[in-house]
């Protein structure tokens, strides 16, 4: 590991990111592999990821993870791009590739898969999934899903156009509307798989529904839980809370539910490997995001 001992700094840039658990996470691998980086987190509006990319190469930072509200802008900045940002139109990963030169990544698909085989013991290949939401996160589990075998998506989101954007990059069918309508509860009730991709259910000190108090956004569930039975499985993206009202309800129903850390954990190692070239500590970064520190 010597000739990686070299001090230097990577970062998440958000809006928030001070609270972000990718600092403990990377710490902990790079503590755990002997490579001698930091990892931080730079609060950055957005309209600043551009200026971010260019403040990464002056500085030459080792590598950017990339939270709302700056996916689309830092895809859009960077130099090159990955077959899944040009298809997601949203990078999570910037990669500095030589001569100033910055590569944008989308992580977040390969994350959700690794995380889903980790935590229920199954991946995509043969089910059948409803997927709820239509934003950047849904485009990325839809791109993951399609990719790695699942038979059907059904995307189920209020705004149409979304929903059929969401859609469209796993061949998947749209549905639009609330998640109660009949449709939609065909949908999740005859799901292997249902996965809130929105951000229902988040804690405070979250800007995702501003108009209302923490307590309301944290008792808010993307779908009714007693659509779902024993026997299928649940994946909420929202980890703050790390258990919210929607994995509650469905636990005490006896369906499998996890939270959002183990995508949050794998989409971070396959950063990590793709800025350091050695191989992820993975179990130690699953750790460190539960503890978040």
């Amino acid at each position: 590991m010597s000739g990686l001992s070299i001090s230097r700094v990577a970062a998440v840039i958000g809006e928030p990111a001070r609270h972000s658990r990718s600092p403990a996470i990377h710490n902990a691998a790079f503590a755990a592999t002997g490579i001698d980086w930091v990892f931080t987190a730079f609060e950055v509006p957005v309209g600043g990821g551009s200026a971010a990319l260019e403040a990464m190469r002056v500085l030459q930072l080792a590598g950017l993870s990339v939270t709302m509200p700056l996916k689309v802008e830092v895809a859009e900045a960077a130099d090159l791009r990955d077959d899944e940002v040009e298809v997601l139109g949203a990078a999570n990963c910037i990669v500095p590739v030589g001569d100033g030169r910055l590569r944008a990544v989308n992580t977040d698909a390969i994350g959700f898969v690794a995380g889903l085989e980790a935590d229920a013991g199954i991946g995509p290949d043969g089910i059948r999934v409803a997927l709820l939401g239509g934003g950047g996160a849904s485009r990325a589990v839809a791109w993951g899903l399609a990719a790695a075998g699942a038979v059907d998506v059904a995307v189920i989101n209020r705004t149409p156009a979304r929903a059929q954007a969401a859609a469209a990059i796993a061949n998947a069918t749209p549905r639009t509307g609330q998640p109660g309508r009949v449709g939609s509860i065909d949908d999740i009730a005859g799901a292997d798989l249902v996965v809130n991709a929105t951000s229902v259910g988040m804690g405070a000190g979250t800007s995702a529904h501003p108009g209302r108090t923490a307590h309301s956004r944290r008792s808010a569930m993307p779908c009714d839980p007693t659509l779902l039975s024993p026997g299928q499985v649940a994946v909420d993206l929202v980890y703050e809370p790390t258990e919210t009202a929607w994995l509650a309800a469905l636990r005490q129903r006896g369906v499998e539910a996890h939270n959002g850390l183990s995508m949050l954990a794998y989409q971070a190692a396959a950063a990590f490997e793709l800025w350091t070239g050695v191989e992820a500590p993975v179990e130690v970064m699953r750790r460190a995001a539960v503890a978040g520190r």
